[in-house]
């Protein structure tokens, strides 16, 4: 087959690819590989292209030995370090080699993906780990040692229901995780009204906010703040962070919910309601806020299992954000406070 032959079959092709000769000279290329390499590599030497020793080890063993193989090739270009899984098959004339095709394959997406899927696996092994730990113990305890002491029964009775609580929350935001995770990419076409969420929500605090000595100021919502939204999982954002500033909060303070109708946000570019939950606790060290959405991330580790939580509330709350195609801002000042604003697209 000629080049100009085979000049439209690797137009079609939607890899990077090029073909080089047996003195590894690029012969011809396809547009994909022109947008990797930002130029036309055509005429060059393709050792001195690529340059990585598992990819010239696979090219030397397509020429000299005939036998494809394939090698981790990492660019690194304006956007940062790409991935691709690199193929050399060799070109046959009878029994002589003539050339080679290199084909490059974009695996950074499946590899940050393996990332994630063993750092959550790692997590969630240790966020069980510790409570299952204290369940074995006690109970070891109970059969024995405290068999016949009420005292000690009834206290790690108490402590055993509290762990098994935790990773009821636990399983429970992971499956709430799961599901939302799943539908992020289908936008929501319900309308609800936010005033009517957040009503709601207080109302099924009002037992937290009271045993917290916690209240609440909001102003009249009975306005319609109306956007297109999953009312179950818009009713779950919100009971996130307000349960979250109940918690980080501080006994006998109170939170302030404000709501915002914005002619125009300059980020999402069109009409939007803005929703603030704003507490008057610690703060947050600035440190911590590019992170705290990850998945059991806390600023507080001690404090946070003391109190229930699971470490997954606020990777939830970013994630029905996302569905929503809205946006989660987080401004916290230590001293003074956390605000929390949701900015959701009108409908």
């Amino acid at each position: 087959m000629t080049p100009a032959e085979a000049k439209p079959i690797l137009a079609g092709i939607p890899l990077p690819v090029m073909l080089i000769d047996a003195g590894y000279r690029v012969t011809l290329t396809n547009p994909p590989l022109l947008d990797l390499f930002g130029h036309d590599p055509g005429g060059m030497n393709a050792v001195t292209l690529l340059r990585q020793a598992p990819v010239l080890a696979a090219m030397d063993g397509a020429i000299r030995e005939a036998r494809a193989g394939t090698a981790r090739f990492v660019f690194s270009g304006l956007a940062g370090e790409v991935t691709y899984e690199f193929r050399a098959v060799p070109l046959m004339d009878g029994n002589t080699v003539t050339g080679a095709v290199l084909s490059f394959e974009d695996r950074s997406q499946a590899e940050a993906s393996e990332i994630i899927r063993r750092d959550f696996v790692a997590n969630i092994s240790h966020e069980l780990r510790t409570p299952l730990t204290a369940l074995t113990g006690f109970i070891e305890t109970l059969r024995t040692s405290a068999r016949d002491d009420p005292d000690a029964r009834d206290r790690f009775l108490g402590i055993m229901e509290n762990e098994a609580l935790r990773m009821n929350r636990m399983v429970s935001d992971l499956l709430s995780l799961s599901r939302v995770q799943a539908d992020e990419r289908v936008r929501p076409r319900g309308r609800v009204d936010l005033g009517a969420v957040l009503r709601s929500v207080v109302a099924t605090l009002e037992g937290k906010l009271t045993n917290a000595g916690v209240t609440v100021a909001m102003p009249d919502t009975s306005g319609r703040i109306v956007v297109l939204g999953d009312h179950d999982q818009l009713t779950q954002l919100f009971l996130n962070l307000i349960e979250n500033a109940i918690k980080y909060g501080g006994k006998d303070r109170e939170i302030h919910i404000t709501a915002e109708t914005l002619d125009r946000d300059r980020t999402l570019r069109m009409a939007a309601h803005r929703i603030d939950i704003r507490d008057q606790g610690d703060g947050i060290d600035p440190v911590h806020l590019p992170r705290l959405t990850e998945r059991f991330y806390r600023v507080d580790d001690h404090r946070s299992r003391e109190m229930g939580g699971t470490g997954l509330g606020l990777a939830i709350v970013k994630h029905i954000v996302n569905r929503h195609r809205g946006r989660l801002k987080i401004v916290s000042d230590q001293g003074v406070g956390s605000c929390f604003s949701v900015i959701i697209p009108a409908a």
